[in-house]
Parts: C-alpha cells; sequence; structure tokens
C-alpha cells in the first residue's frame, strides 16, 4: 500500500468516527435528545408535581384549613399520610384510592408550609 493510500485510508477512518460517534455525544450530551426511560422518568416526575399541588389545594381549600393544619403538624409520619388518605386530600379525581407517592409528597409539601 502507498503512504497516499494510507493516508487517506486514515483520514476516512478519522471522518467515519467523527460522523458516527460525534453526533449521538453531543445530542445526548446536550440533551438536545433523550432516551425513552429519561423522557418517562421526566413525565413521571411532572405528573407527581402536579398531583402534589392538586392534594395541596384540596386540603387548603376545604373548610376549617389552618385548624387542620395545625392538628395535622402535631401528628407523627404515619399518623400524617393516614390523615391525608381518610381526608380524601391524596385521593385524585376519578380515582378509586390514593397513591403512596402523591400522599408522601403532599405530606412533604404540607410539612414546608409551616
Amino acid at each position: 500500500m502507498t503512504p497516499e493510500a494510507t493516508d487517506k485510508l486514515q483520514n476516512l477512518a478519522i471522518v467515519l468516527f467523527i460522523g458516527l460517534a460525534l453526533p449521538p455525544a453531543l445530542g445526548f450530551g446536550l440533551n438536545f435528545w433523550v432516551t425513552k426511560e429519561s423522557s418517562d422518568r421526566k413525565i413521571s416526575e411532572a405528573v407527581l408535581t402536579t398531583r402534589t399541588a392538586i392534594c395541596v389545594a384540596q386540603f387548603a381549600n376545604s373548610p376549617n384549613y389552618q385548624e387542620r393544619l395545625k392538628g395535622y403538624m402535631t401528628l407523627d409520619y404515619s399518623a400524617k399520610r393516614s390523615f391525608l388518605v381518610k381526608g380524601g386530600w391524596a385521593r385524585m379525581p376519578g380515582e378509586e384510592k390514593a397513591s403512596d407517592t402523591v400522599t408522601d409528597a403532599c405530606s412533604g409539601k404540607l410539612d414546608t408550609l409551616t
């Protein structure tokens, strides 16, 4: 093989490597592209944030909010969860029962209100 052919082959290999490796590295590295798992995770986080806001709003918009909040703050962790479930604030409209993740997130958000 001649030196010119070797140089051309080497240049071709470099161009192929850059052309095949650089776009995915930049796309995924700079978050221009996302995988299905990461998009599902982001969607789940957004849905949980929205459901937490609904739970807090349901709790805050029911009668005697300030009294219930004071009573809620005196409870321990498991009693707080039970209180939210029994009161129906952690249950989303149209659902039969409250989700554990929504109940936990709602409890954490209510803890930060006072």
